[in-house]
């Protein structure tokens, strides 16, 4: 058991690698990471000529402490995020999945940033 997740870890970090070195944010179209972990879903938005976060977006956020870890929670979460961006006009971004896989929780944060008008 122990060993099968460390090979899980070991792919997703080379999935993740592999991806950071073709993506890259810029002031005009920043980068938006998305971290996945047992306990909470949190977005960042960084500009990494800089390599300063823009907005965050966390389920550990007082506010956003009753967006439950779902797909239905991610695509609220993902949908504040969008709003937030939008606030400080930023209507593109470059999507960071993390070496994640695109599918179930990323995909419906990043559905839910689309859906406030995000594009990417």
């Amino acid at each position: 058991m122990i060993r099968k997740m460390l090979e899980k870890d070991r792919k997703r970090l080379k999935r993740k690698i592999h991806i950071r070195k073709r993506i890259a944010g810029t002031p005009e179209r920043p980068r938006m990471s998305v971290v996945r972990s047992n306990r909470a879903l949190s977005i960042q938005v960084i500009d990494d000529s800089k390599g300063h976060t823009i907005a965050s977006a966390s389920t550990l956020e007082k506010e956003l402490k009753n967006i439950k870890r779902t797909v239905e929670g991610a695509g609220q979460l993902g949908e504040i995020m969008g709003k937030r961006l939008l606030e400080k006009n930023i209507a593109t971004v470059v999507f960071d999945r993390n070496g994640y896989l695109y599918h179930g929780l990323v995909k419906a944060l990043a559905d839910g940033a689309r859906k406030a008008g995000l594009q990417f």
